[in-house]
């Protein structure tokens, strides 16, 4: 090899026209792309599975929390109202027992059933299923 010939072959290389040995790879293939997708959705199944029940039992602990609020107002409405009937979520609210900007109705946005049993105040969420009357209703 001559030195005109190196010089040639070394200013291809220096401009990146020649290159040494295996091709370079330019961008991704579709494989690999589609290996990446996989990843990721096996990663969101996986984060969606974990939590789902927790997002469940938040609900349940919400309306828990929001029952012993509607409670609290309705222990006040008939120790003020004695001799007067039950009363409903609306009547707290125009009386200003419970305060209107106040969460009025479960997780599932379905109002509470206030039952009155002598001196004993019940507040109930039909829970989950949205039924009244069956073994997930909240107390």
């Amino acid at each position: 090899m001559n030195v005109r010939s190196y010089a040639r072959i070394r200013g291809a290389l220096r401009r990146g026209t020649l290159r040494r040995g295996a091709r370079r790879r330019e961008g991704m293939t579709l494989v690999e792309i589609m290996i990446v997708v996989i990843i990721m959705a096996l990663i969101a199944t996986a984060v969606g599975v974990a939590v789902l029940p927790r997002l469940k039992q938040a609900r349940i602990d919400s309306s828990r929390t929001d029952a012993q609020s509607v409670r609290g107002a309705a222990v006040m409405y008939v120790s003020e109202n004695p001799g007067g009937d039950c009363p409903s979520v609306e009547d707290l609210t125009e009386g200003g027992y419970l305060d209107s900007s106040r969460r009025t109705t479960d997780a599932w946005d379905r109002d509470f059933l206030i039952e009155c049993e002598g001196d004993d105040i019940i507040v109930i969420s039909a829970g989950p299923d949205t039924e009244m009357g069956t073994e997930d209703d909240i107390q």
